[in-house]
């Protein structure tokens, strides 16, 4: 037991409580934007928006450059989709309405469309090149932006930074579906998700995987519970 706990936490011994206690901060603003988010609630962008900033710091500061540029694009995307749900409700006065949301109006909620597909395949031909290219010239950026001495080359990527690639291209592409209403975004949640446990339990942010555990059956639950509201939208609308 005491091997397990120091292999799961045993890192935060070099990490200053400061560190320690921004990164709870943004795991537990960071579920409470989710469960929101599952429940069509607005309010999960501006507090999504205060966890995914204080990521962008600490990431920063970690030298994580791929997920810092994943939480910087959060960040971005939230304040678009706060706009955009905002922009996208419909009056109801139903009583699942009342049970489930904090105001008197529905969130409309789309399935995706052909259309959609082209922003996304340049999404993630776009997100993939550019942490690729962050990746390569990682070396630089770790000599305080200077080439003396940095050693370039894809050889020296890992498994790691073709994950974060992967995980990256997913998690923007769901983001920008989020923010656009698109059911189908839960479920490339899911699997981001499910690939960034092991993942950044891997990079010693163990908080930060538990985290994405929860993410995970948060997002199974919220892909149905979307595709219950849809049903009762559709039905309302053609009544």
């Amino acid at each position: 037991m005491i091997a397990l706990f120091d292999w799961l936490f045993g890192q935060y011994a070099e990490y200053s409580i400061l560190f320690i206690g921004l990164e709870l901060i943004a795991v537990v603003f960071g579920v409470a934007s989710v469960m929101l988010a599952s429940r069509t609630n607005i309010l999960a962008f501006p507090i999504g928006i205060v966890s995914t900033a204080i990521f962008v710091y600490l990431l920063w500061k970690w030298q994580l450059f791929g997920d810092m540029l994943i939480n910087a694009y959060y960040t971005a995307m939230s304040l678009y989709g706060w706009v955009n749900w905002s922009q996208n409700k419909v009056p109801s006065e139903s009583a699942d309405t009342a049970k489930n949301n904090s105001s008197a109006d529905e969130l409309t909620i789309e399935h995706i469309q052909s259309s959609d597909i082209p922003i996304l395949s340049v999404l993630a031909i776009v997100t993939t090149a550019f942490v690729a290219l962050v990746y390569y010239f990682r070396p630089v950026i770790n000599n305080e932006f200077s080439f003396d001495g940095a050693e370039l080359g894809l050889h020296l990527f890992t498994w790691v930074d073709y994950t974060d690639m992967l995980t990256t291209a997913l998690f923007l592409m769901a983001m920008w579906l989020m923010a656009r209403r698109k059911i189908e975004h839960w479920l490339l949640w899911i699997v981001a998700d499910t690939i960034s446990v092991p993942l950044y339990f891997y990079k010693g942010l163990t908080f930060t995987a538990l985290q994405y555990v929860v993410f995970t059956l948060i997002a199974v639950w919220a892909y149905y519970e979307w595709q219950r509201r849809y049903r009762v939208q559709f039905n309302a609308a053609h009544a």
